[in-house]
């Protein structure tokens, strides 16, 4: 396990919390959004190898981690995007390279799809971001965490193809302590919570993906795992076609986090894209 200093910003009166390792060009890192997820469980096994030749920055989102345990019912996307929006503008950051998993990646394709964009962007990756999220059992399994150890093994073993994820008690203990911090749970689960004179609501998975990739104007990469089981069979190769300048790369024996399983392939890849990308600009 590698250990990060942790960082804190006032962002608009939020504690936000952030890792922030290495010099040269800014490289942006958005972690998942499972129960427990947060930059540290995210990026654990890139951050050291990216900070060789990048300024690494990863924050936590609004309500995860170790920023504060805060969620708006009335328009909760628009608060956690808006919050992510001014962390960069507080913190200087201009222009980055963005990297995405799962719900980081979801939220970074919506948002580079989408002009005017809102993040500071120059490139992105998308690690099992994207893409139509249909309610499989994994996915009920991710939902239904229930802060027991038991459950925590389930959910990695939803969402990582190796069992060995689910079956280490360490690596499972990490995880609850990142998920049972105060008000943790309850910031996961909220989105689900609906008012009784409110129309009925599902979890929200199993709607159409309604992004328009087409409009995303920067360089981008995905990297996917062959056996994602919260996503459909192919859907990476779908994305891939959709966005005009779109390096591909999907992965056997992996899961939906190719950032934790495949991280040796990940980083080498992600390395030398984006030193392309920098070699292009100048």
């Amino acid at each position: 396990m590698t250990e990060f200093a942790s960082h804190f910003v006032e962002i608009d009166g939020i504690r936000t919390h952030y890792l922030d390792e290495g010099d040269g060009p800014v490289v942006v890192l958005l972690h998942s959004g499972e129960f427990g997820g947060a930059a540290e469980i995210s990026w654990e096994h890139n951050i050291p190898a990216l900070a060789e030749h990048f300024r690494v920055v990863a924050p936590d989102w609004l309500g995860f981690g170790r920023t504060d345990k805060l969620y708006d019912f009335g328009n909760a996307r628009d608060r956690v995007w808006g919050h992510m929006r001014r962390f960069f503008e507080v913190m200087g950051i201009a222009q980055a390279d963005f990297i995405g998993n799962s719900m980081g990646g979801s939220n970074l394709a919506r948002i580079a799809a989408d002009p005017p964009v809102i993040f500071p962007i120059r490139s992105v990756i998308l690690a099992s971001g994207g893409g139509f999220t249909p309610e499989t059992e994994e996915r009920k399994t991710l939902l239904s965490y229930d802060g027991t150890p038991e459950a925590m093994a389930a959910l990695l073993k939803a969402m990582l193809h190796d069992p060995k994820w689910g079956d280490d008690a360490d690596y499972v203990a990490r995880r609850q302590e990142m998920a049972l911090m105060p008000g943790a749970w309850e910031c996961a689960a909220a989105a689900r919570f609906k008012s009784p004179a409110a129309a009925a609501k599902s979890s929200g998975f199993g709607a159409a993906d309604v992004t328009p990739y087409e409009n995303i104007a920067f360089p981008t990469m995905i990297i996917a795992g062959a056996e994602d089981r919260l996503r459909e069979k192919g859907y990476a190769k779908i994305l891939g076609d959709r966005i005009p300048d779109c390096e591909l790369h999907v992965l056997e024996n992996c899961g939906h986090c190719p950032n934790i399983e495949e991280s040796e392939f990940f980083n080498e890849h992600v390395i030398a894209f984006l030193k392309r990308i920098h070699a292009a600009s100048l």
